[in-house]
């Protein structure tokens, strides 16, 4: 069976809207949250930059779509469930897939920063020098040599 034309139609419609990071500024009940753990279906708890958890649904233009992992960022509206009454504090309505060109953007949240090591800055670089696997024990011969 040959692929259906509308779901090509309808990923390309869902790779321009997420490729492409929001004009500046945000409105205020739009915040940029880190996805924390998946809860169940469509369901994601997010952490928002105040440190605040929330637990935000996912669009139903990204269902059975987008695939979300934890570390991923994405966009969620605080104010679509504001008139029902339940756990449910916001939507995701953006996921953020070309990160690069978020955090160029002025509103993407200083708590979010990336945490990139210069060289020689890593911890793992230092024990690496130290380490002595492969190496073969020092000789007491070879002390004697020396002094």
């Amino acid at each position: 069976m040959p692929p259906r034309k509308s779901s090509k139609r309808a990923l390309s419609a869902l790779d321009e809207l997420t490729s492409v990071p929001p004009d500046s500024p945000l409105p205020p009940s739009q915040v940029i949250g880190r996805i924390a753990q998946a809860q169940g279906k469509n369901l994601f708890t997010c952490s928002l930059p105040s440190g605040e958890s929330i637990l935000a649904e996912l669009a139903p233009i990204f269902r059975g779509t987008a695939w979300l992992r934890r570390g991923g960022y994405v966009l969620i509206d605080t104010t679509t469930f504001d008139a029902r009454d339940n756990k449910i504090g916001g939507q995701v309505i953006n996921v953020v897939r070309n990160e690069r060109e978020w955090r160029k953007m002025d509103y993407w949240p200083a708590e979010f920063a990336s945490k990139d090591l210069g060289p020689g800055d890593s911890e793992e670089e230092e024990e690496e020098e130290e380490s002595t696997v492969g190496k073969l024990p020092p000789n007491s011969d070879d002390e004697e040599q020396i002094t």
